[in-house]
């Protein structure tokens, strides 16, 4: 049997704590017997949604944490006060290896700093970038940054995309993945000054595919399999992502019940269309790893149900099984020397 993948989910996080996020570490548990759940909450409120369901008590740990880092706090007062918050326990957990991985649907401000501050960065990586899977018509893309630097510098953009090509490369398996820069053109001396200062740096980096600007709206088409920008662009691309998308839904829905004869070919076409809205649906991809951490630590969205969670956690045994952390501290390593 392979090593157990050992996972702190921070239990009291996010809009549906602890709820969907102890149904879905649940749901984890059940579907690969390589994990063993360690839910960091208030144990009152975690063994309540224990109750009545079905898993092997050997693979499910409750570690007590009383504080709940709220998202409205101030990250960094709030990491630094909050000692026995679910968030802090879980994220010591990772620093000292008693577990591979975090995830957490909490504040994303305390994940960043907690994961910076408490786990910390691979030796050579200046900012760890939040790395979301998006989908495509030709499968998922790797969109980083999304969140975690809005004022990157050329440099840090050139690391994203070396890390994000080890993780398409050895997580997804895509061989040799493509690598585009966010931009307003496909011309090379178009964009913001921080795109033009990075572009010929990516143009002459050895170590990853560049092929250019994309604009974003060849990002759902699949032009490029790791997507870089810095982290204010990367975040209103995946918003308009889950805008149009549950948009679309929604509309496709209502014109399906808008007669007799629109409900009828709903009932046909229902298998192929719930397939392939399945594929763009975000929740089906889990969450948006920190790489370049000494650890793993992945951040859900704040709204994020039981799926998502399930399959945030399926996507840390891939991340471990790969040696993930060891690829990129290999690529950063080259970089200096």
């Amino acid at each position: 049997m392979a090593d157990m993948v050992n996972v702190a989910v921070d239990a009291m996080g996010g809009d549906n704590a602890p709820g969907e996020i102890v149904k879905g570490a649940v749901e984890a548990v059940n579907a690969d017997e390589r994990v063993k759940i360690f839910l960091v909450g208030r144990r009152e409120a975690i063994e309540k949604e224990l109750a009545g369901q079905t898993y092997d008590n050997a693979r499910v740990e409750i570690i007590h944490a009383e504080e709940v880092i709220e998202t409205a706090e101030p990250p960094v007062m709030a990491i630094r006060r909050k000692k026995d918050s679910s968030i802090v326990k879980a994220m010591h957990m990772v620093k000292d290896g008693t577990c591979d991985a975090f995830v957490s649907a909490g504040s994303t401000g305390a994940v960043l700093v907690g994961g910076q501050v408490l786990v910390g960065r691979i030796k050579g990586v200046e900012r760890p970038p939040l790395a979301p899977l998006i989908p495509t018509e030709n499968g998922a893309a790797l969109l980083v940054d999304c969140g975690a630097n809005v004022d990157a510098r050329p440099s840090h953009l050139v690391q994203f995309a070396k890390m994000g090509s080890v993780y398409m490369e050895n997580v997804m398996g895509v061989h040799n993945p493509r690598v585009g820069i966010v931009n307003i053109g496909a011309e090379e001396e178009k964009g913001n000054a921080l795109v033009k200062e990075t572009f010929p740096l990516l143009k002459n980096c050895p170590e990853i595919n560049f092929i250019g600007s994309v604009e974003a709206r060849d990002i759902p088409a699949g032009a490029a399999d790791v997507i870089v920008c810095e982290a204010f662009v990367g975040n209103v691309v995946l918003k308009l992502y889950e805008g149009v998308g549950a948009t679309l839904i929604k509309k496709v829905k209502t014109g399906m019940m808008s007669s007799l004869r629109s409900k009828i070919g709903a009932f046909l076409v229902k298998p192929a269309l719930k397939k392939t809205l399945k594929a763009f649906d975000l929740e089906e991809y889990g969450g948006a790893p920190m790489l370049g951490l000494n650890g793993l630590v992945v951040k859900t969205h704040g709204s994020s149900k039981a799926v998502e969670i399930k399959n945030s956690v399926l996507q840390c045994v891939t991340f471990k099984e790969q040696r993930i952390n060891d690829k990129i501290k290999e690529k950063i390593t080259l970089e200096d020397e």
